[in-house]
């Protein structure tokens, strides 16, 4: 089942994301469908603060802009290391139509949890550590936009409204 995916300045995507305690089907059911969600708006991660779920939780795919490629479904992720730097375009689809070149550590060592809360550690760099970070981002209430210098942040929430203002730019959760 396709989910709807919350937009800045959704309030949802504001909030630290709640540890995952339970695994069990309902999970997993939560996890394939994120996955198809993501993959119907051509993306490579999707965090389920995202979709409205306030866990720490993770889908990433990266088979179709890699050539070896990852598929993972990761719970209750942890950076426990990080090294190097690099510099590189980010979108999201919770910032739809925005990309800007953001810095990320080029290497990351993960500590987390799989869909059946097996502990596992995983080494990522290059693009798949830049997903994971930006992914673990979300469940801490941050967004891309966040690690912007202030006058670039300023402009793209400007464009944004007047995006809003217009009609071409899909809200969600405003009152």
């Amino acid at each position: 089942m396709i989910l709807d995916i919350k937009t800045f300045p959704d309030k949802v995507l504001r909030k630290k994301a709640e540890p995952v305690i339970e695994f069990n089907d309902e999970l997993k059911l939560l996890l394939d469908n994120m996955m198809e969600t993501m993959r119907a708006n051509s993306g490579v991660g999707l965090a389920a603060p995202q979709v409205a779920v306030s866990k720490r939780i993770l889908v990433i795919d990266t088979t179709q802009a890699e050539e070896e490629g990852s598929l993972l479904r990761v719970i209750n992720p942890e950076i426990i290391s990080e090294e190097g730097e690099q510099l590189g375009e980010e979108g999201c689809l919770s910032v739809p139509g925005e990309y800007e070149p953001i810095r990320r550590a080029e290497k990351i060592i993960l500590k987390a949890q799989d869909e059946n809360g097996k502990e596992f550690t995983l080494e990522a760099e290059a693009f798949l550590a830049r997903v994971i970070q930006h992914e673990i981002d979300h469940l801490n209430g941050v967004l891309f936009i966040d690690r912007l210098p202030s006058y670039k942040r300023d402009t793209l929430k400007k464009a944004i409204k007047r995006r809003i203002a217009e009609g071409d730019y899909i809200v969600t959760g405003m009152e």
